[in-house]
């Protein structure tokens, strides 16, 4: 279409670049899921299931997006953390957004059979989702606190909300008419001495959340079994391979003639023979590139302690 008369409604096209050299952090929210939860039967306060089906789809995000180190979970929200120097589709806004949104949504449908597999999908899920830019470590490290301390309120308020309907016998008027004003130290009490629930022996999921996290994989030392290529050998035919020349392995009589040790090969214009370019920048990222693996964990992140395990996370 480029080079007709009708290309100029390209014009009405906005650009729409997110602020650069700023942390992105992506929150997909489920869409009406109350009612959604309601229709397929999610068991109250929290069904396991469900919240694995949506680590499973944030997982599944986070391997096919390299440049998100973070995620994290509660519920049916879940926030993507984009580091710092990330350039995909040119930082536009809405194509991140977009592209995101609905490759949670197919992955959620994708694997919806595998935790409900008695329950079909009566009608399709839909997420929402906002691409909100922070400018500092702190404000990172605060929004993901702030996330995990609401994780931590709604679970313990929901905790006791349904305990009185379920155990209490309450209607839901009566039970948030009971909880009404009152303070973490109240709910512990009333899930304790009413119905004998020690709030701090629940899933360490329903408190903490869900962290997805991008780790680095620590290489193995030789003394552990790796495999090391055979080191390279200079002749005056050109690289080789080295291989094993004990006598049972050798199976040659003139083995290639190696280059005295610190002189420096030559070839006929008495010259250093090249390595090929190409191949030594390959070898040297491939040395240089870190191999990473994406871990579901339920810990806490508000304190120092993951953060300080963890500082290729907020790198640029």
């Amino acid at each position: 279409m480029a080079g007709t008369k009708f290309a100029y409604v390209r014009n009405f096209e906005l650009p729409d670049p997110l602020l650069p050299d700023t942390y992105l952090v992506c929150r997909l929210d489920g869409h009406s899921f109350h009612r959604f939860s309601d229709e397929h039967g999610f068991s109250k306060p929290n069904d396991e299931r469900a919240l694995q089906l949506m680590d499973h789809a944030a997982k599944s995000v986070m391997i096919e997006f390299k440049d998100i180190m973070l995620a994290f979970g509660e519920s049916d929200e879940f926030s993507f953390l984009f580091r710092k120097s990330t350039n995909l589709y040119n930082r536009r806004h809405s194509k991140i957004l977009t592209t995101l949104t609905s490759y949670f949504t197919s992955c959620y449908v994708l694997n919806w059979s595998q935790y409900f597999p008695d329950t079909p999908l009566r009608y399709p899920p839909s997420f929402d989702g906002r691409i909100v830019v922070y400018p500092t470590e702190r404000a990172i490290r605060d929004y993901f606190s702030w996330r995990q301390a609401d994780t931590h309120i709604n679970n313990l308020y929901n905790t006791t909300f349904w305990a009185l309907i379920q155990k209490g016998g309450q209607t839901t008027t009566e039970a948030h008419a009971t909880l009404r004003g009152t303070v973490s130290a109240t709910k512990h009490e009333v899930l304790f001495s009413r119905f004998g629930i020690n709030y701090n022996e629940i899933s360490q999921r329903f408190k903490k959340g869900s962290v997805i996290v991008r780790e680095i994989v620590a290489p193995e030392s030789s003394d552990k079994g790796e495999y090391l290529e055979p080191p390279m050998l200079l002749t005056r035919s050109g690289v080789i391979q080295a291989r094993d020349e004990t006598p049972e392995h050798s199976g040659a009589s003139d083995p290639p003639t190696n280059i005295p040790p610190h002189s420096q090969p030559t070839n006929e214009d008495n010259e250093t023979p090249p390595i090929d370019p190409p191949r030594q920048k390959r070898l040297k990222a491939k040395k240089n590139k870190l191999e990473t693996t994406v871990e579901v964990l339920h810990c806490d992140i508000i304190g120092d302690e993951f953060w300080l395990a963890r500082p290729h996370l907020l790198e640029n």
